[in-house]
């Protein structure tokens, strides 16, 4: 059986980074600090860095968003994918019905790089179902995870304890105490971590929350989260809930992994995995990576969080498979008064209403009330929130430079524990649910206490360090 590097291979892998990232800093003619760029002195014939000082990135999820981001790395010409992984070997069932696994991963990356070789012609990326035979090669530098959300713990944990550096879907974890797992094990190994929390490179988010945290809305009382409702069919598959024999290439125990055992059918992989509570959270937790991580964003709130949750409400239909709320409302209060409304009714984005006028953001487009507080500038003294304009740049500029990333996993942490506290509320429902964010437990009410972690199936076992 594959096992991972052991702590000695990975200082060893880690000490030779180090070494990496010296002759880079030769390389360049700019600081750490700013963007990593290669001088054109050092650029090969094809355009790209020499081979030796390329990111060498393994994908590990290559279905539905693993797909998108795999396409988005391949065109910087910094990274070099040399592995992809997947429990599935080939087959449909994902975005609209469409075909994806390592296979088709596979041959992206391949005919990618053939067409910018004089042959036409490579073949050096390797395609595996066990993520622990990748994260046991020696020759990487990076992994992207883009699993369902029940595989992201373990994988993050393993891979920053082999000295990875990780770009990691949203939403982060299946559960508060996997992401306090998570945020700790990143933090030990000193690796980087970037959260596809997308909306964190996007400019007018970014313009929203700089207006609000320089005080152009004047004290806020209210920030309003508008979220999808529903159980959309993504794969195509939703009417296909009755047992059915694995399909050849699928291994399917490997996809449940930590979770309850289960009989396999369509409907329960592939993109609809996400209305299953044993492995998501629905649309709460799935738009919960983005616009509550916004909402703290503005707030300044990053690295803390509400104090209570109130008057939560979920519609879980009875579905024999799918009970993740296709409704819901609750409120996260903050210890200073503000409140958050996070709903499937309210206006899709972000709107954060203060004393002197409302800021409304969502992905491309920002609106301010009064109209003119857009053309507000934003002095050099005040407040200037982190630049970026290329999400997964953003995660290779700071694989160079060691530099935070534009999402880091303690920020990705704080924001979706807001959206697994309205789930357990709503679950429970339950009126009022106290919060301590400095311990991160839930006040005088143990049931609700103890849904912060839930067991994993044996063998698999999450390791947790301070």
């Amino acid at each position: 059986m594959p096992t991972c590097p052991s702590s000695a291979e990975s200082s060893s892998r880690l000490t030779n980074r180090r070494r990496f990232l010296k002759r880079l800093a030769a390389l360049s003619s700019t600081a750490f600090a700013a963007p990593y760029f290669v001088p054109a002195s050092a650029l090969g014939r094809d355009g790209r860095p020499p081979a030796s000082e390329r990111v060498n990135l393994a994908m590990i999820g290559t279905g539905n968003q693993g797909m998108n981001d795999l396409r988005s790395f391949l065109r910087d010409e910094r990274v070099q994918i040399v592995a992809v992984c997947d429990v599935n070997r080939e087959g449909p069932g994902y975005w609209n019905g469409g075909i994806a696994g390592r296979e088709p991963a596979r041959r992206a990356v391949e005919t990618h790089y053939a067409a910018l070789k004089a042959s036409g012609k490579y073949q050096g990326c390797a395609a595996y179902s066990d993520y622990r035979e990748v994260l046991a090669r020696q020759d990487l530098d990076a992994v992207e995870v883009a699993t369902p959300d029940h595989w992201h713990a373990l994988l993050v944990t393993e891979a920053a304890r082999a000295g990875l550096d990780i770009y990691g879907q949203k939403p982060l974890s299946l559960t508060i105490a996997e992401g306090r797992a998570m945020s700790n094990s990143v933090q030990r190994h000193g690796v980087v971590f970037q959260t596809g929390s997308q909306q964190r490179s996007d400019a007018n988010f970014r313009r929203a929350c700089e207006l609000v945290r320089n005080g152009r809305i004047g004290e806020v009382k209210t920030v309003r989260v508008g979220m999808p409702s529903g159980w959309p069919d993504f794969g195509k598959t939703a009417d296909r809930k009755a047992v059915e024999p694995v399909p050849e290439g699928f291994d399917f125990e490997r996809w449940l992994g930590p979770a309850p055992a289960a009989d396999y059918c369509p409907a329960r992989v592939g993109v609809n995995f996400r209305w299953i509570l044993d492995y998501s959270g629905g649309q709460v937790t799935d738009w919960g990576g983005h616009h509550p991580d916004c909402a703290q964003w503005g707030l300044g709130t990053e690295l803390t969080g509400p104090v209570e949750i109130r008057n939560a409400k979920g519609v879980f239909p009875a579905d024999p498979l799918y009970n993740t709320a296709t409704e819901y409302y609750f409120e996260a209060v903050y210890g200073n008064g503000v409140t958050m409304i996070v709903s499937d009714k309210e206006r899709s984005g972000v709107t954060w209403e203060g004393t002197e006028g409302k800021v409304w953001a969502n992905r491309g487009t920002y609106e301010t009330d009064p109209v003119g507080l857009k053309d507000s500038e934003i002095g050099p003294n005040e407040i200037h929130l982190y630049r970026s304009d290329d999400h997964f740049r953003n995660f290779v500029d700071c694989v160079y430079s060691r530099q935070p990333t534009a999402a880091p996993i303690e920020v990705a942490h704080r924001s979706i524990t807001i959206c697994h506290l309205g789930n357990i509320a709503m679950r429970l429902g339950r009126d009022r649910l106290r919060w301590d964010p400095k311990r991160e437990i839930i006040l005088d009410d143990a049931e609700a206490d103890a849904m912060r972690s839930r067991p994993y199936r044996a063998p698999w076992k999450l390791e947790l360090e301070s």
